[in-house]
């Protein structure tokens, strides 16, 4: 079954925070990942959204990719380098 990881992201140290873009850059493609929207909300239509939020949502085919990907040491690491640089929620929608 497909699934969506699904990234809300809010930046308070862009210089921290691209040390992590630049270790994960088309690492999620090596499990199997496909970029379907990386950007800024444009505009929050219900609720209350973070000031200068950035949406992010990969595809994968399964589960089980998904979790390689985000278990994977590679991204363990990276993981890492965006501690204090910014509040990350992500989310697995099955789909």
């Amino acid at each position: 079954m497909a699934c969506y990881l699904i990234a809300s992201v809010q930046i308070s140290d862009a210089v921290r925070f691209g040390a992590y873009a630049k270790a994960v850059a088309g690492l999620s493609e090596r499990f199997g990942g496909e970029s379907v929207v990386k950007g800024p909300v444009a505009q929050v239509l219900e609720g209350t959204g973070l000031p200068g939020e950035r949406i992010v949502v990969t595809r994968f085919a399964s589960t089980k990719e998904a979790k390689a990907y985000i278990d994977s040491p590679q991204y363990q690491a990276a993981r890492k380098l965006r501690e204090g640089a910014g509040v990350v929620v992500m989310r697995l929608v099955e789909a």
